[in-house]
């Protein structure tokens, strides 16, 4: 059974990606804070015979994200995929972003990927096979107001993922970004857009590159405007 680790599946997204993974025939380790939503969501794989387990850690903590990323891999072994899911955003004119909110949106959306990538990357290269699957946004290529330490956060997302694809090349992985667009999520509310598609629109295609997706994707960088 394949085990694909997804973070930030407690709603929006990363919650319709694990289910679909699921109905997929894949096993699941879904890391993220503690929360009666990720509870729901582990609780709804289970109700329909998915291999679904929750491994809690705010990722806004450096020390948390490399002792939760060591947990899964001592608890069920080096996943066959993951995907960086979790993000978070706190709008502000940057004038009005404060050291902390700076220190959050990088953290979350940068540095836990980085290392948890970095914890499980020496496994993924002696075995010669993983998909390292990364959620950016449009805001990775795109500048918006009031929103500059996130876009930072996914623009780093990308150079990052770029280099890790060099790294990676000819040993048997693969390292993707997937930018959404405008996604019915509450993460959309107060950006002044509208939705222009929906969290099952994004699953179906973080599924499609961390289970099928040729290699030869190696350093893509996907984007999806909606319609």
């Amino acid at each position: 059974m394949t085990l694909v680790a997804i973070t930030g599946a407690s709603r929006g997204i990363g919650r319709a990606t694990a289910i679909m993974l699921g109905r997929r025939g894949a096993a699941v380790a879904l890391i993220g804070r503690e929360s009666p939503e990720l509870a729901e969501t582990v609780r709804e794989l289970a109700s329909q015979g998915v291999s679904a387990t929750s491994f809690h850690a705010d990722l806004a903590d450096t020390g948390q994200t490399v002792a939760v990323a060591r947990r899964v891999q001592d608890s069920l072994g080096t996943p066959a995929a993951v995907i960086h899911n979790a993000g978070v955003v706190e709008r502000a004119r940057i004038v009005d972003t404060t050291p902390g909110s700076l220190a959050r949106q990088l953290a979350v959306n940068l540095t836990a990927p980085f290392l948890i990538t970095r914890e499980w990357l020496p496994s993924m290269l002696e075995r010669r096979s993983g998909r390292l699957v990364f959620v950016g946004s449009i805001s990775s290529t795109l500048g918006s107001a009031g929103a500059a330490a996130y876009c930072a956060s996914k623009w780093g997302l990308v150079g990052f993922v770029k280099s890790l694809a060099e790294e990676v090349s000819d040993h048997g992985l693969m390292a993707v970004a997937v930018l959404p667009g405008s996604v019915d999520t509450t993460m959309l509310a107060g950006s002044g857009f509208s939705p222009r598609m929906t969290p099952a629109d994004v699953a179906s295609t973080l599924v499609h590159y961390a289970l099928e997706a040729p290699l030869a994707h190696n350093g893509g960088v996907i984007e999806m405007f909606g319609v």
